[in-house]
């Protein structure tokens, strides 16, 4: 196949974990984009929608009428992929919830039933109970169970609009993870022992400035960099689009000790963040990875980005911050969800307020 990809530059096959080739070819002078054709080098009409592809174009193919192929849960879950990935380059999903959802259903398939088959290997119209074998699968990681099981949900879901399967057997079963309260909010004193620990033009410190002074997700952290600064107004501001799902834009100005830190590292790059080989950090959960690293070494534990987020939400609402500020600092777009942090601040002042008048009275 090397001496085809030799003959036919930017064709790029790719082996998918169910064994089929999938034909790629990279579109001249656009090398980030690829276009799918559905022959290889041994059909007679693959040149044909080579060229077409490197064209940027596709010729339509007209299929003969046949009976529907028997269709496995593998290959529902490669098309789905496929078709996630589409979304993607379209920039109308997030790459995290691709990442995401390829790892959980590429292990769901692996699982093996009670039958001794590798449910893959299966047909994709199983029924409820193959869903709640998958999930148990996950024993104690009750997470992964839940996000595995929304993620077949919704790999269903696609299917029954392509009339592939006529049910969903993933609709209705029961989550098992109980949450514990979700991240751990840093305290101030939670910072000052990182900031202690962890020298100035490190990164570790960087990380903690960028995440407290913008309040930004794990997701977007390793992606900031130089090209999302923006002049306006005599000051330099962070534009970005937040990569989670229905979240809103994020305009921010920089703070005086966030353009500070960002301009005291030695090493620059295209991300302000840049792992120990100084490159940008392949994906959001290798940050993770390196943050757990960062707050052990300082003698935390149970510290994140999330926790980071929290706690700038508390602090803005302790402030007196209206849900409205808040809402346009953390990137939310329903109400509902800043009014958890000035619920609280407000249920704190007029506690104060109350005990200061419970103080003054004279029992006796």
């Amino acid at each position: 196949m090397s001496d085809v990809q030799v003959r036919f530059k930017g064709y790029v096959p790719e082996r998918l974990p169910s064994g089929a080739v999938r034909h790629r070819v990279r579109v001249e002078g656009q090398p980030k984009r690829r276009i799918v054709i559905p022959v290889g080098p041994d059909d007679p009409t693959f040149t044909e929608h080579y060229w077409a592809a490197r064209a940027g174009q596709t010729i339509e193919v007209v299929e003969k009428k046949s009976a529907a192929p028997v269709s496995s849960l593998d290959a529902m879950i490669d098309d789905y992929l496929f078709a996630l990935e589409q979304k993607v380059e379209g920039g109308n999903a997030s790459p995290h919830t691709l990442r995401q959802r390829r790892s959980l259903m590429l292990r769901a398939r692996e699982v093996i039933t009670p039958e001794a088959d590798r449910i893959g290997s299966l047909h994709c119209d199983l029924p409820r109970e193959a869903m709640m074998h998958i999930r148990d699968h996950w024993g104690a990681r009750t997470a992964q169970a839940d996000n595995c099981i929304k993620a077949l949900r919704a790999a269903y879901e696609w299917a029954m609009e392509l009339g592939r399967v006529q049910t969903n057997p993933a609709t209705g079963v029961k989550r098992v993870h109980r949450s514990k309260g979700g991240a751990v909010p840093w305290s101030t004193e939670d910072v000052k022992k990182f900031l202690a620990h962890h020298a100035e033009g490190s990164v570790p410190r960087l990380w903690l400035i960028l995440a407290l002074f913008t309040g930004a997700r794990r997701g977007d952290l390793y992606l900031l960099g130089r090209a999302h600064e923006v002049q306006r107004e005599g000051m330099t501001w962070l534009d970005w689009q937040p990569g989670k799902k229905g979240s809103a834009p994020a305009s921010l100005p920089m703070a005086p000790q966030l353009l500070t830190a960002t301009r005291g590292m030695t090493v620059q790059g295209k991300t302000y963040l840049l792992s120990k080989h100084g490159r940008p950090f392949r994906s959001p959960e290798v940050l993770g990875n390196s943050v757990q690293g960062w707050t052990k070494e300082a003698g935390l534990a149970a510290r994140s980005s999330h926790g980071l987020r929290k706690a700038l939400g508390g602090l803005l609402g302790e402030l007196g911050c209206s849900g409205l500020q808040i809402m346009s600092i953390l990137s939310h777009t329903e109400p509902t969800t800043s009014s958890i942090y000035t619920r609280s601040a407000e249920r704190r002042r007029l506690a104060r307020e109350a005990m200061q008048m419970v103080g003054g009275m004279k029992l006796w």
